[in-house]
């Protein structure tokens, strides 16, 4: 099968991060030596990926004059410009239906999708997991992490064949939170217009409550970068 593509949700305005995000969108923001999205171009491309698109918003003309077209990391960079073209960011839903209309994606071709504010520096994008994912029924495959002390109930139950259900469900297993990091195929969002403002979390609980959405434990350094202590630590550790 051909390299996955993969989406870089970038569009947030980053509200906790201020006053460092005033100036500059959060994924921009230099982490260790690069800026935080840096991360995941390098490991995408690492593993074949060629094609990604980034949504973007808040001061959203800073990302092509950082990131350019992509081709210093041996990318092609699309980019969703959901406030130019919308008025506003569409959240995470509809930022995936939106840009998932500008790569043209086959309606069971899986895709990378990872938050542009999230440190993962091991993680790896392996094209073995893609495939295996591929032949599968599932619509999504969420790497999850234990619960952080700001998340402590976690999003989903996670069971030991690996499947992901409702916190509300009368399953077993172990709460975990989700690492804003995924495998999806494009029905996950199936019958969200492009250009509609709307989460995703509704239809991640469609298709738990469906049977098809998997999980995996992701036990290596994870940051969901919050707030400037925050970063200012993961700076000098």
């Amino acid at each position: 099968m051909p390299a996955p593509r993969a989406l870089i949700l970038a569009a947030g305005r980053g509200e906790r991060m201020r006053p460092l995000t005033d100036t500059t969108p959060k994924p921009l923001l230099p982490l260790r030596g690069k800026p935080m999205i840096e991360w995941h171009l390098l490991a995408l491309a690492a593993a074949g990926v060629r094609e990604v698109v980034i949504n973007t918003a808040w001061l959203e003309e800073q990302f092509p004059a950082a990131l350019g077209d992509g081709s210093r990391w041996g990318l092609r960079i699309h980019y969703s410009h959901e406030a130019r073209r919308w008025g506003d960011a569409l959240e995470t839903g509809g930022g995936v239906a939106t840009a998932l209309e500008a790569i043209g994606l086959q309606d069971d071709e899986p895709f990378w999708l990872v938050s542009g504010d999230i440190f993962m520096p091991d993680f790896s994008y392996e094209a073995s997991v893609v495939r295996e994912f591929a032949q599968s029924p599932d619509l999504g495959l969420l790497w999850m992490v234990a619960n952080p002390p700001f998340h402590p109930r976690g999003d989903f139950w996670l069971s030991a064949d690996r499947r992901l259900h409702r916190l509300e469900a009368a399953a077993t297993g172990q709460a975990m939170t989700y690492a804003s990091l995924a495998l999806l195929k494009p029905g996950m969002v199936e019958g969200l217009a492009p250009g509609r403002r709307a989460s995703l979390v509704p239809y991640l609980y469609k298709a738990a409550d469906a049977g098809r959405l998997a999980g995996r434990v992701w036990d290596g350094p994870w940051e969901n970068v919050g707030t400037p202590e925050q970063w200012q630590a993961l700076q000098e550790a």
